[in-house]
């Protein structure tokens, strides 16, 4: 990474969630919100400390309505937003989720799934939070979902994940799991100027 640039160039050692967050800089990503819930702890963790090296906003909520809350609303003032949560906090998130749709706000959602029901079991991978994005909500709609299978997928379609956002001016969720999250492998981070965004 060199000085004042928010994306970590070249090759890396890093767990999923770690590239996730990484993608979300990469994108353009200058807002995001959460509470700390395991399998996506690192996501928060790794946003806390990097978004303020580059200028932006990392807010941990007191729980995941005001995580969601805040997103959308940071999304209103223009900032790329985003908020990280498993399966139970997106079950509390689902009002908020609808209510974006409906007002078209552009938001990256990303779920890494782990064990369920309700507060599930953080020790337990699953992917059992594929139809909450689809029909968890109120009314008729559309959603555009990612589910990326390894690290590199993770950096990959989170960038992927911010730009439909814009695109489509609609939440787009990133459906993880405890499996991918918590892996580790090579990630290649390709040069700033060579990773596409939509702004």
């Amino acid at each position: 990474m060199t000085k004042g640039s928010r994306v970590l160039t070249g090759r890396h050692f890093l767990q999923g969630n770690e590239a996730l967050a990484e993608g979300a800089l990469a994108a353009g990503c200058s807002f995001a919100s959460g509470y700390p819930i395991t399998p996506a702890t690192e996501i928060t963790h790794a946003l806390a400390r990097r978004l303020p090296q580059v200028g932006g906003i990392y807010l941990q909520m007191e729980d995941e309505l005001g995580a969601i809350s805040s997103a959308i609303g940071a999304s209103w003032t223009g900032k790329k937003a985003m908020v990280a949560t498993s399966g139970p906090g997106i079950s509390l998130m689902l009002e908020n989720i609808g209510f974006a749709l409906g007002v078209e706000t552009p938001l990256v959602v990303v779920n890494v799934q782990r064990g369920g029901p309700t507060t599930g079991i953080p020790a337990i991978e699953l992917q059992g939070d594929m139809v909450q994005p689809k029909f968890g909500s109120h009314g008729e709609y559309e959603i555009v979902a990612t589910a990326p299978a390894s690290p590199q997928e993770m950096f990959d379609m989170t960038t992927r994940a911010f730009n439909l956002a814009e695109q489509f001016r609609t939440p787009v969720f990133v459906l993880a799991d405890a499996l991918v999250g918590h892996m580790r492998e090579e990630v290649v981070i390709p040069q700033e100027q060579d990773i596409l965004r939509v702004e």
